[in-house]
């Protein structure tokens, strides 16, 4: 007997049809011996909708009530889930966050959780029955509902596969699986059987939408193993787990992209100790999140330029932040572009192979394809090139780095 914690994601319960299917995939699970936990997203598309109720009146004012409007999504869908199961035999709890209980933090719509209290869950489990939680929710020490973020039933059904040493969390979404790069794209695209936690860490962080970023940290840092699965076929699909040698001789596991950038350079800017904190001291406090970095210096070697990549959707903000600080950062005028695309390869193979950034940046070459900024950590290399040439860089790197073959 194993313990599954099976997480289903909005578009696997999106109508009482995939409910109805979904169910049999608990049934299954249930029925081969295992104690099953399951936790759920809202209904596709009804966040949307309470996000569009709550926004008639002034949401920043008024968190406490926003998190109450949002957390009930998931009671209609766990409910649904609730009552499909005891038509097909199967006894089923529904429980909200606070009824679990779900301890999170104070900070109302982004809140993290603290603890969850695996009494009661244990309890339910070991009575033959299947508890079926609400996602994306919890209860704070003063008895608020908080919500945890857009993709947060990742998290939530993750820590509660970690508070009850589940030997396994299944994530069931509209996908297979894991891809060396997204299918869409890349027609020569391979399901992967397993992929490392640090490197689905920067697939998720770097465009990658199967799964959110908390979650995985949360899986890593509490060894969970997860699998990545169709909820329409149930078929095996990709499994997160601790990176071994194996996974260290694959140069390139994957590459991910995004669309969402946009950059600024700073020209002509007196070179001298905290320049640097002027330009981004404003912009965190604004809460713009700055991605690539890059400076260079000018000719007389008192002055730089400074560029830095922010969300597309933030530029015009950070636009208006850096000309309201320009006498004190010093800069002689600004140019953006809002038409660029990031790419990363990502490989647990990069820490002891040699020639990877070579490798990338003369493919790239070969297409003609420009790069404008670069960054890398231990095990990604990331470059930044126009969007018009986004399909072709993905094409040409998948091919190069033999994930054609994978």
């Amino acid at each position: 007997m194993q313990r599954i914690v099976q997480k289903f994601g909005g578009t696997s319960v999106g109508s009482i049809s995939k409910i109805k299917k979904v169910c049999e995939l608990i049934k299954k699970e249930f029925e081969n011996g295992n104690q099953v936990v399951v936790v759920s997203s809202a209904m596709s598309g009804e966040t949307n909708k309470l996000v569009d109720l709550a926004e008639n009146f002034d949401v920043t004012n008024n968190k406490t009530e926003y998190d109450m409007i949002l957390s009930t999504g998931e009671q209609i869908s766990i409910a649904l889930i609730s009552m499909a199961l005891k038509e097909i035999g199967i006894h089923a709890k529904p429980l909200l966050g606070w009824q679990v209980p779900i301890i999170g933090s104070k900070e109302q719509t982004k809140a993290k959780i603290n603890k969850i209290d695996n009494k009661l869950l244990l309890k339910i489990i070991n009575n033959n029955e299947i508890p079926i939680i609400a996602g994306f929710q919890g209860v704070d020490d003063d008895n608020n509902i908080v919500t945890l973020g857009r993709g947060g039933s990742d998290t939530s059904a993750v820590a509660i596969a970690a508070a009850i040493s589940a030997d396994r969390c299944d994530i069931y979404t509209d996908v297979d699986g894991i891809y060396t790069c997204d299918p869409r794209m890349v027609s020569k695209a391979k399901k992967l059987e397993r992929i490392s936690y640090e490197e689905m860490l920067e697939f998720a962080s770097l465009g990658a939408k199967v799964l959110q970023t908390r979650s995985v940290e949360m899986a890593m840092r509490y060894n969970v193993t997860v699998q990545v699965l169709s909820s329409q076929t149930g078929k095996k699909g990709t499994f997160l787990t601790k990176e071994d040698k194996k996974m260290e001789n694959e140069l390139v596991s994957g590459i991910a992209y995004t669309k969402d950038e946009a950059n600024i350079t700073l020209i002509n800017i007196l070179d001298k100790p905290g320049v640097a904190a002027k330009i981004f001291t404003p912009l965190s406090e604004s809460n713009i999140n700055v991605d690539m970095i890059v400076q260079t210096g000018s000719e007389n070697g008192k002055n730089i330029n400074f560029t830095y990549t922010v969300s597309r959707k933030d530029l015009k903000q950070a636009i208006l932040i850096m000309e309201e600080n320009k006498n004190n950062i010093g800069f002689e005028r600004l140019i953006t572009n809002d038409s660029l695309a990031k790419i990363s390869i990502i490989g647990l193979g990069m820490r002891t192979h040699t020639g990877v950034a070579n490798k990338m940046f003369s493919a790239l070459a070969s297409e003609k394809i420009n790069i404008h900024v670069i960054s890398t950590s231990e095990i990604k290399i990331s470059v930044l090139i126009n969007e018009e040439l986004i399909k072709k860089a993905l094409n040409v790197l998948h091919t190069t780095f033999g994930l054609d073959s994978y």
